[in-house]
């Protein structure tokens, strides 16, 4: 299997919730989202194809001291050797972790039950996605995985990095008002972090936080909402 493999975090905390995971970053990505803070994974690259071998022969030897194996990116959905990963991964008795922005529903549908919990990147109301993925029609893309996810019965959480250039508090609660009317429990807004971006003209901000009221009526619309600090 040639799973292109941009590196590996061995121990994580915060990337599956509940549980000790490694997380395996797949490189490559079809959209160029100018906050992107990982920018070194979103070319392919076949010089990191057989980069599977190496991450099993690790997870081998941690059977007994990691819970759960985490696959983000870049997007790991892009890569035609992940659902044989998620397979071998979890036959170690791992279980499985996705984080993804919902770019290839075809392929996500084979994967949903191959997965235990998903991070869904939501990033924008889905008819303006192309003003941050630089793709159009992504924004379809990513309703269509959402309705897979929503109907899998898979555990997930939705998650939308805020910029104050791109979304305003106000645009948050919008979207985050229809992700809850579609059925959508579990939602984290995360601000964004200069650190890695590329984009000069996003990384020279002055931070705001929530205006009075904003965290109160985000919590009336989700069983469970976060807002993460940069």
């Amino acid at each position: 299997m040639r799973l292109q493999v941009g590196g590996v975090v061995p121990f994580s905390t915060v990337d599956f919730p509940g549980k000790l995971s490694a997380v395996v970053f797949c490189q490559g990505c079809p959209w160029r989202c100018d906050y992107c803070h990982n920018p070194h994974l979103l070319p392919f690259s076949e010089s990191n194809a057989d980069g599977w071998g190496p991450v099993k022969d690790f997870l081998e030897r941690r059977r007994s001291l990691l819970d759960a194996v985490v696959f983000s990116g870049g997007e790991p959905t892009a890569q035609r050797d992940l659902l044989p990963c998620l397979f071998e991964a979890g036959a170690m008795g791992f279980k499985i972790g996705l984080h993804t922005g919902g770019a290839n529903p075809e392929r996500l549908e084979a994967a949903l039950p191959l997965i235990d919990w998903i991070g869904l990147d939501i990033k924008a109301p889905f008819s303006d996605y192309h003003c941050i993925t630089g793709v159009v029609g992504s924004g379809n893309r990513a309703r269509a995985s959402l309705d897979l996810i929503l109907e899998s019965q898979v555990a997930f959480e939705c998650r939308t990095t805020m910029h104050p250039h791109l979304l305003s508090f106000e645009d948050v609660f919008q979207l985050g008002a229809s992700l809850a009317d579609l059925g959508v429990r579990h939602y984290a807004v995360q601000e964004f972090r200069a650190s890695g971006c590329e984009k000069s003209s996003l990384t020279g901000l002055t931070r705001k936080g929530p205006p009075d009221g904003w965290m109160e009526e985000m919590n009336t619309l989700f069983e469970d909402f976060t807002y993460r600090p940069a």
